[in-house]
């Protein structure tokens, strides 16, 4: 799984990761933060004053949107909103990109709320898939090569709910920031576990 930081959509990078992606012969599922169109959401709760489920699930939504908006980049990405077709495009070897509302909108165990964003979903999303592990791209400049899942969600880098789904993943979880590019594309052409970027524990 790869996690694009909302971010990293809005960013001159963009395209770079997008290559690495696409060139990867590995399978690669791609969960997209949903960018300025949660910031809306963020926004609009804040001036009308909606509750959290309302702002969780359109906040899913903004997800979605820019799951087809990258999806229309690529020459071989392919929007799947449930688990069955993102197994389907991964046997067709194309990149998955996911469209979270449908799988989690009417989830009782996901609390909606801002605790959880897309860096947890990611989470959740790999440990259901079975994934080998978790890649989490943000516009950050990395500068060490280990963290706590913890500190990232005190210092604003993850959510909240990230260290939770962290120690349920069982997978190994890497950060990468800007410039990382190349990092990552070594690590999706290696066989077998390669690290990437800081490793997250």
């Amino acid at each position: 799984v790869v996690k694009l930081g909302g971010s990293v959509v809005r960013s001159w990078e963009l395209s770079t990761w997008l290559d690495v992606i696409a060139a990867s012969p590995r399978p690669v599922v791609l969960v997209s933060g949903g960018g300025a169109l949660a910031d809306e959401v963020r926004a609009a709760q804040t001036k009308l004053g909606f509750g959290d489920g309302a702002a969780h699930r359109m906040a899913l939504l903004a997800m979605d949107q820019l799951a087809w908006a990258i999806a229309g980049l690529r020459v071989g990405f392919e929007v799947g909103d449930t688990e069955d077709a993102l197994r389907r495009t991964l046997e067709q070897a194309r990149v998955a990109v996911w469209a979270p509302y449908s799988l989690v909108a009417d989830r009782s165990d996901i609390p909606q709320s801002w605790t959880v964003t897309s860096d947890s979903l990611a989470l959740w999303l790999g440990r259901r898939l079975g994934a080998e592990c978790c890649y989490v791209i943000k516009s950050i400049e990395r500068k060490r090569t280990q963290f706590s899942a913890e500190q990232l969600a005190r210092d604003g880098v993850v959510d909240e709910a990230f260290p939770s789904m962290f120690r349920d993943a069982g997978f190994p979880v890497f950060l990468l920031g800007r410039g990382d590019q190349a990092p990552l594309a070594a690590s999706l052409s290696a066989t077998g576990e390669a690290s990437c970027g800081a490793t997250i524990d």
